[in-house]
């Protein structure tokens, strides 16, 4: 992983979460106790407006996990003011995190990540990527 200096926080949480705030503060403070710096925060909130209660029960773009305009803006932010990483609030699958860092152009992290990690400004060796590579255990070819 590279030196990750400068951070978005996105966070996905229903209509019916009323910590969403506190929770993204939390992950906050997790950022600056590992060295980074968060420059903005976006949230999407589902099922607040008429037409969001009633996709409440519809699936999420598999994806994304966001809609297309809070990922445009993201998107926006990430390259306007060079940002280092994405780190979203809710786990995300191999499939979407591989989209979303493709769609943003940086790597995309979760809390989960966090916990894993000592530093985020430290530069370590090059990470395996999610859902790449061989099986350690397999068998040569017979001729």
């Amino acid at each position: 992983m590279t030196a990750i200096r400068s951070v978005v926080l996105v966070g996905l949480f229903s209509a019916k979460d009323r910590d969403y705030q506190a929770r993204l503060d939390a992950l906050d403070a997790r950022v600056a106790a590992l060295g980074g710096h968060v420059l903005e925060r976006f949230v999407q909130r589902r099922g607040v407006s008429d037409g969001g209660v009633r996709l409440m029960t519809a699936p999420l773009t598999r994806r994304f996990l966001i809609g297309p305009g809070k990922l445009e803006e993201i998107a926006t932010t990430c390259s306007s003011q060079s940002i280092d990483a994405v780190v979203f609030a809710n786990d995300l699958s191999a499939y979407q995190r591989r989209w979303l860092s493709t769609r943003l152009g940086r790597p995309v992290l979760t809390a989960t990540d966090l916990d894993q990690v000592e530093s985020l400004t430290a530069r370590t060796g090059p990470q395996p990527r999610a859902g790449r590579g061989r099986k350690a255990s397999r068998r040569p070819r017979r001729r």
